[in-house]
């Protein structure tokens, strides 16, 4: 498993805080990786023996090992086994059970972890109130998302610009139903919007959308799920925690669509203009097959298992061995054979 971009927390797992603008190994993981998440300013992985270990920022808890002490090496959460996937908010993290139940740890003051209180916790809580089992997990930047098994999604936490999707922007420490979500197959959440893919590949959106990250044609919030225009055939969603850009992986071709903010270049259409609506990444190598999204930059899994990036990259988050913005994707220096990927605020991530 391999990292590089930002390092300041430790967050590549080097056992160093050095900034790396080419993918440096994860050192002292406890055995065999099969996915990886980030968050914020922190990373995470899922064993082959259904274990997490995490690393980096651990001002909240969020490595969940139960002390607020940063970590430059992998450390194990306490207390979990069987997890099926992982997620990383900007301070917080979810894990989802082989048997459909959520566990959540780090900052709370949104209610973010869904266990009813506004306390942090450096240890996993369970997350609590779902009437289905939950099939996906996905945090925004102080909230959660999940996906049930009947295609309903549930969010809480940080309501600020309406990112739960239910009418409101009052903050909700445990979940609550996204109003007009059916039939969803997957989810995402950004900085304060979320994302929801439906079955007829349509995709919904809600929260803020001051950069147009709603895709709706507006820069205005919206606490409704509306849905983003001119887009269909969509399978996957990506954004991230402290992110106010969407992006979409189309089905039928392997092609990405993006829209929101684009100050560095994360919609990847050779500009550096924001845009309302969806716009095509532009000179991919070929077919896409997974997507994750940092704060201001975009990593994307090829079809050949090689990864491609473009965006910010003052931290070397490109992973190209420079640190110079491209409004067009870059290739990732000397990864291949990938198998996960994830993107945190300003370093990605890849097994």
């Amino acid at each position: 498993m391999d990292g590089w971009g930002a390092n300041t927390f430790g967050q590549l797992g080097d056992g160093t805080t050095t900034d790396r603008a080419t993918p440096v190994a994860v050192t002292g993981l406890a055995g065999a990786v099969l996915t990886t998440a980030a968050g914020g300013g922190h990373s995470l992985a899922r064993l082959s023996d259904g274990s997490v270990q995490c690393w980096g920022n651990n001002s909240n808890g969020q490595l969940g090992d139960g002390t607020t002490t940063s970590s430059a090496t992998p450390v194990t959460v306490g207390g979990l086994s069987g997890v099926n996937a992982v997620a990383g908010g900007a301070n917080h993290s979810l894990a989802l059970l082989g048997d459909g139940t959520v566990r959540a740890w780090g900052a709370n003051a949104s209610g973010q972890l869904g266990d009813g209180s506004t306390s942090d916790s450096s240890a996993p809580v369970t997350t609590g109130g779902f009437p289905d089992t939950v099939i996906k997990v996905a945090c925004g930047g102080g909230h959660s998302l999940a996906l049930l098994n009947n295609g309903d999604v549930m969010a809480w936490g940080d309501n600020t610009s309406g990112q739960l999707g239910d009418g409101t922007l009052n903050d909700s420490s445990t979940p609550v139903a996204v109003q007009g979500v059916a039939n969803a197959v997957d989810i995402a959440g950004g900085s304060g919007h979320s994302l929801a893919v439906l079955a007829d590949g349509d995709v919904l959106a809600w929260g803020a959308n001051g950069s147009g990250q709603l895709g709706d044609g507006t820069t205005t919030n919206n606490p409704h799920a509306a849905a983003v225009v001119n887009l269909t055939g969509v399978t996957a969603v990506a954004a991230g925690s402290g992110g106010n850009f969407s992006l979409a992986l189309i089905g039928d071709d392997g092609s990405v669509q993006a829209w929101g903010d684009n100050s560095s270049g994360q919609l990847g259409d050779g500009t550096t203009t924001d845009s309302t609506a969806p716009v095509a990444v532009q000179n991919l190598a070929s077919a896409v097959s997974a997507l994750s999204a940092g704060s201001s930059h975009s990593l994307a899994l090829l079809s050949g298992r090689t990864l491609q990036a473009w965006g910010a990259n003052g931290s070397g988050q490109l992973g190209d061995g420079t640190t110079t913005d491209s409004t067009s994707p870059v290739s990732v220096t000397g990864e291949s054979g990938i198998v996960s990927l994830a993107a945190g605020d300003a370093h990605g991530l890849a097994v």
